[in-house]
Order: structure tokens, then sequence, then C-alpha cells
């Protein structure tokens, strides 16, 4: 009898031992994309990651791209989405909209932890002032990005730009970061707006980019593409990815893996890192609750 009690008491403590794995390995994260450049550039740089993050936790990490930044918001409920890496605005949107919190942001390859947003010409265009821009074409990114939008609207109307369609010739959105600086280059825009890391990265790999371009005006300080997760995932899954990013610096593996992201390390992330967002808004007369952020 007390034999028979003693091996059920173990197998009882052996399987119950077994099932917060059986159920790591069940579960699946569903993480979202912004499109800051190219999407198919954007999924190869994350896969590493989602891969790395699958082998340590133990959970299957998948990866979408959310296509249009001004989409973000209802793909992330529509698609069930667990999580996602946001930009300055659409994480600030993200906050007040859905039930979400920042977990971790990167540290960039020059140690900053902040990035800013670039206005850009053509070095042989000939602009050197908001007024030389009188007539130009400009290629905005999204109307969800400060970057890539709020910065140089509440730029051009401390210039005296009240209404950009009796300003410029022709204005539009090109959807991602390094599609404007694409636009620049080739001519089909005589301004751009981009961020500055995504900006840092094309000329990386093209240094040709510096000499053809100019940097004209330069934002404040805001946050870093940020991962941030639903509220309500179980306490243990949200630790469990936290510190495996925190931590992935430590090791060869993810060092390499870093680096594909132009990133040193992770950081601690919080919703005051949005504070900058929030005040860009203020300038140019907007309110987060109201702001409306789609490209019509």
């Amino acid at each position: 009898m007390i034999r028979s009690i003693v091996i059920a008491t173990l197998f009882c403590f052996i399987f119950s031992t077994q099932i917060p794995r059986a159920h790591a390995e069940d579960r699946e994260l569903l993480i979202g994309l912004i499109p800051e450049q190219n999407i198919f550039k954007q999924i190869e740089r994350y896969k590493p990651l989602a891969r790395y993050l699958s082998e340590k936790t133990g959970i299957t990490v998948r990866l979408t791209i959310l296509s249009r930044y001004g989409d973000i918001i209802d793909r992330f409920v529509q698609r069930g989405l667990d999580g996602a890496f946001f930009g300055d605005l659409t994480g600030a949107l993200a906050i007040e909209k859905l039930y979400i919190e920042p977990v971790v942001r990167p540290v960039n390859l020059d140690g900053s932890t902040y990035s800013y947003g670039y206005i850009i010409v053509r070095n042989d265009s000939g602009i050197k002032t908001v007024a030389d821009m009188r007539g130009k074409v400009l290629a905005f990114v999204d109307r969800a990005t400060v970057t890539g939008y709020l910065f140089p609207l509440s730029y051009f109307r401390s210039h005296g730009v009240k209404n950009l369609n009796d300003f410029f010739s022709e204005f539009y959105f090109t959807g991602s970061h390094d599609s404007s600086v694409y636009a620049v280059l080739d001519g089909r825009a005589d301004i751009g707006c981009v961020k500055n890391t995504i900006y840092n990265n094309l000329i990386s790999r093209d240094p040709t980019i510096k000499t053809e371009l100019r940097i004209i005006a330069k934002s404040p300080l805001m946050p870093e593409s940020t991962l941030c997760l639903r509220k309500d995932l179980p306490e243990d899954i949200k630790k469990m990815i936290k510190e495996v990013l925190l931590t992935m610096d430590r090791n060869d593996e993810g060092r390499q893996i870093l680096a594909k992201l132009q990133a040193r390390r992770f950081i601690e992330a919080s919703v005051e890192d949005f504070k900058p967002v929030y005040e860009m808004l203020k300038t140019v007369g907007e309110d987060i609750e109201t702001y409306q952020y789609r490209v019509r």
C-alpha cells in the first residue's frame, strides 16, 4: 500500500514538473513588424530574432508584417497579435488604444537609445531653406509616424508654412522610410523625411547616398522601435520573453542576431519613453485620442 502511494506521488510530481514546458511548446506568439523599410527586408531582418526567441523559450514565435502604418492598430486586433515592434507614434497610439505594455527597446550601435527624424534634399537641388522649398515635391512617410510626418509638419509650420497644399506643388506618402530616401535620390521628390537609423543603415550599404543627399533639419529625440506585448498574456511568458531579450548580448549567437538588427543590446522600455511623442503632437495642435492617423 505504502509502495503504491509513493509511486503515485512520484508519478504526479514528475508529470507536474513537465507541464509548463509542454504548455510553452504548445504556445505560439504572433509578433507584428511595422514597415520601416521594404517589407521583405524587414521580415528577413527580424527572422533570426524570432528563431532565437523560439529556441530559448520553447514558444513558437511567428512574425507578420503590418504592411501600412495607418492600419497597424486595426490589424493588431484583426490578426489576434500578441505583440509588435512599434515605432514612435504607433507605439503611443497602441498604448492608448490597445491593451498592451512596452517591454524592451534596442540600444543602437552608436550607444544611443532614441532615434530622430531628418528632412533631406539632394545636394545639387539648390535647396538650403524652407523658402527654397516653395513649389517643390515633398515625400512624407506616413501620418502614423513622428519622424516621417509629425516632425516635418511641425518644422514647416514653425517656418511659416501654414498650408501644405498652397506651399508645395505636391506632397505624398511613400509608406516606408527607405522609400522616401529613394524618392529624393531618384528625383521623384525634392524633399524627403526619414528616420536616422534607417538613413544610416542605407548609407552603410551605399556610401554614395551621403554625398548625394544633405540633411536640412533634425527632430528632437524619439523612442526607438519598442517591443510591446498584450497585458493579458500570462505573466510567466512575458517575463520569459523579456529575460531572453535583455540577456541575449551575453552570448555569441545573441550578439550576432543583435548586429543584424543594428543594435548592441535590448534595455527595458516604459510608457515614459513615449513622452516626446505626446509633446510633438501638441506642437501641431493634435491629441493622441483624436488624431487621424490613417492616410486617406
